[in-house]
């Protein structure tokens, strides 16, 4: 088992293939944390990990003890008000007006195996020996409240999980106003902290920043995870690159606000928390109520910045994503928006449908503009019935003829809107999001659902269930354009209007989860406003996700090597469009746009009819290679070797998992005047194995190309790009 208890000194031990997790219970009873890093070998007594001293100007837990202060303690869930002043992992409000709680350790339970948790995705085990899960119960007799905290390891993986439950089995009410996942403890600051940061059509850069004493901290407000900050963050050590070095990384599976933060305190000790966001939260729990948290995924890695993001990639490929299409091969679609945006009918769509189809492509995507009167974006958001002004087939006659020329066919939604111009809203103009007598504000003439009321979830299920069981649709786009403002809900009293940001991503999780289950042959692809919901929740229902709206390869370099630090290639939606890009109007050769978008799920977003016969020959050529070489792009090993965020070049690879096959991405953004010799190292490979590189003479031993290289041909344009394909000889 890779768990361990040791009954005589009260510790736990939780290990996994590379890495070590171990706490004790502490004197006062509660939790202290003792350490977390490469994998210690187990023995039967981690006290020489623990220290207890005096020290001037402390407080103290017991009277006439003054050794034992939880200021000086690494602790494993810690409380506010008992002499820790560190930012708490919760706070409970009480009938009296107290926040000051006593939860201590009651019992444990050690099993095969994880349990669901109810409502939320996560992580799981196919089968039930290949995880562990450690349940330790605390409880607070004075109020008659428990906590329990699930730690789930990853035996194969070096992953640990963590969440915590709380129930109130008491006579008294009580307001949980701070439930956060996960706090961790170290014992330096000598770190240096990432995170993704951006904006729409920039989200996911990454950011670096070294530890200084106070709190330094990521969130989300905004009623989804967002393009701003992704629910993420990680603590490298300052040598550590991508290739070498301690990494330890948090990732939040959730889809709403989020709290990420590191605070380093007065003895340098760090401290990183995860959860949700604890701003405008609140949680009222009445007698024989539960609240269960979100789960954070705990990755440490001494291999590196590839090695923490490889983990996540296998974990949540197939650990998170569900269904029929975790293990498939994704089809290349083309996607009509920028190509007619609404400005579209049925000979259009057709029109695009056969040429794309002579080409390659396999899946056509009706996106914006089919329903209601949905000629721009100020109408008919709600309304999911066919504009027969456009489609006087309907979807399922337009769904049949893009069949029956040997596409499939995929369709947009946005289910958790509404426009005030339309029936649904003339019908329930209560059903938006909104608190009484005050204004609302508008963002892309679109307002929110109230996905916290059960009645609108029902009622959007039964609408867009209808046109999914009429016609043969194997995708679905789901698209959510716009934040939350005026959080609240015509239905929940005043004392539960703070649950409602919380409730409606459970809401938004339980229409996922009727439809994927009603629907399990439909591929669905999150998609808001591009990647502003680009998080391991919507993992757990779609499978891929909308990268990014910003189309530009070079623009797309920044996004997707900063995506790619948690979520593997099969997740990435990455696309080739027109040019001049819509987004930001630079002029990319279709080489180039190609040979980015190839490392994701690959398509075209464009109108294919519009292209001149060379272009055309191009994209045949371009899906011919993804075809080929699908599997190990969507299931091979990630490396990333230059950062776009430090230099003109950047370059990735993707290895097949025997080291066979690779395919290396190396692309310059601004030509160089008069440059010197270049070469391109590569990573991953076997250093004994023989590769072939397609386009170039002789054979080139793993070690060679890995610490000599490959000399590269001096380029003479901006933007450019180049592929070498590796097969082992």
């Amino acid at each position: 088992m890779p768990i361990f208890y040791n009954s005589e000194t009260k510790e736990f031990h939780l290990q996994a293939k590379d890495v070590s997790y171990i706490f004790k219970i502490l004197k006062n009873n509660q939790l202290g944390h003792l350490y977390y890093g490469k994998k210690l070998r187990h023995r039967d007594s981690f006290h020489h990990l623990y220290r207890e001293e005096f020290r001037d100007n402390s407080t103290h837990v017991f009277e006439g003890d003054q050794t034992f202060s939880l200021d000086q303690l690494k602790q494993e869930y810690p409380a506010y008000g008992t002499t820790d002043f560190r930012e708490p992992a919760y706070q409970i409000l009480q009938e009296n007006g107290s926040r000051i709680t006593n939860f201590e350790y009651k019992e444990h339970k050690i099993y095969s195996g994880k349990p669901r948790l109810e409502g939320l995705p996560a992580v799981y085990a196919e089968e039930k020996d290949e995880v562990t899960t450690l349940e330790i119960t605390l409880y607070d007799s004075l109020i008659q409240a428990e906590i329990k905290l699930l730690y789930t390891v990853y035996e194969s993986f070096n992953v640990i999980t963590r969440s915590a439950k709380f129930s109130n089995n008491g006579s008294e009410q009580l307001n949980l106003t701070r439930a956060l996942s996960a706090s961790v403890d170290f014992f330096d600051s000598d770190f240096e902290m990432i995170h993704l940061s951006g904006s729409w059509a920039r989200e996911r850069h990454v950011k670096v920043r070294k530890l200084e004493q106070g709190v330094q901290r990521i969130a989300s407000a905004r009623g989804t995870s967002s393009a701003h900050q992704n629910p993420f963050l990680a603590m490298k050590r300052p040598d550590t690159n991508e290739q070498q070095g301690e990494v330890y990384g948090f990732s939040f599976v959730y889809s709403g606000n989020f709290l990420a933060q590191i605070e380093v305190d007065h003895f340098d000790v760090t401290r990183v928390q995860m959860g949700i966001n604890p701003f405008d939260f609140n949680w009222l729990l009445d007698t024989g109520e539960a609240f269960q948290t979100p789960e954070v995924v705990m990755v440490y890695s001494d291999a590196g910045l590839n090695g923490m993001s490889q983990t996540y990639h296998e974990l949540y490929r197939t650990r998170l994503a569900r269904g029929s299409w975790r293990d498939k091969q994704r089809p290349i679609l083309i996607n009509n928006w920028e190509g007619t945006y609404f400005n579209f009918d049925e000979e259009k769509i057709l029109s695009i449908a056969e040429e794309s189809k002579k080409l390659g492509v396999e899946l056509f995507v009706l996106d914006d503009g089919w329903f209601g009167k949905r000629d721009d974006d100020t109408t008919s958001l709600g309304d999911w019935f066919v504009d027969e002004r456009k489609l006087p087939n309907g979807i399922t006659g337009l769904a049949n003829k893009i069949t029956d020329l040997g596409l499939n066919f995929g369709l947009w939604f946005e289910p958790e809107m509404i426009s005030k111009v339309s029936k649904l809203y003339e019908a329930h103009p209560d059903w938006l999001l909104q608190v009484p007598d005050r204004r609302l504000s508008s963002g892309r003439s679109q307002y929110v659902l109230d996905f916290s009321r059960k009645e609108v979830v029902d009622y959007i299920f039964e609408v867009m269930a209808e046109t999914l069981r009429e016609a043969p649709i194997t995708y679905v786009k789901w698209d959510m354009n716009r934040y939350m403002t005026e959080i609240g809900s015509n239905e929940l009293p005043a004392d539960r209007q703070r649950e409602v940001a919380h409730r409606y991503i459970l809401g938004v999780y339980d229409l996922y989860e009727r439809l994927t289950t009603a629907f399990p042959e439909i591929l669905f692809e999150s998609c808001a406003s591009g990647g502003s919901r680009f998080d391991p929740g919507m993992l757990y229902y779609a499978p891929q996700a909308w990268t990014s709206d910003d189309t530009d390869a070079v623009e797309r370099l920044k996004i997707q090597y900063g995506t790619s630090f948690v979520y593997p290639l099969s997740s990435i939606g990455a696309h080739v469009s027109a040019v001049p890009n819509h987004q930001v109007g630079r002029t990319t050769s279709l080489e180039t746009r190609g040979n980015v978008a190839y490392f994701g799920d690959f398509g075209y977003e464009l109108d294919i009819t519009q292209l001149t016969e060379a272009e055309r020959e191009i994209i045949k050529e371009q899906i011919i290679f993804y075809k080929a070489n699908r599997e190990l792009i969507q299931k091979g090993t990630f490396h990333r070797m230059q950062s776009p965020f430090e230099g003109n070049v950047t370059s990735w690879m993707v290895v097949s998992d025997d080291q066979t096959e690779a395919i290396v991405g190396r692309y310059q953004v601004l030509n160089q005047p008069h440059p010197g010799y270049d070469r391109l190292l590569l990573t991953g490979l076997n250093a004994d194995f023989e590769y072939q590189i397609e386009g170039k003479e002789g054979t080139y031993y793993g070690d060679e190309l890995m610490h000599a290289g490959i000399h590269l041909d001096k380029t003479n344009s901006d933007y450019s790009s180049q592929i070498f394909k590796l097969r082992k000889r």
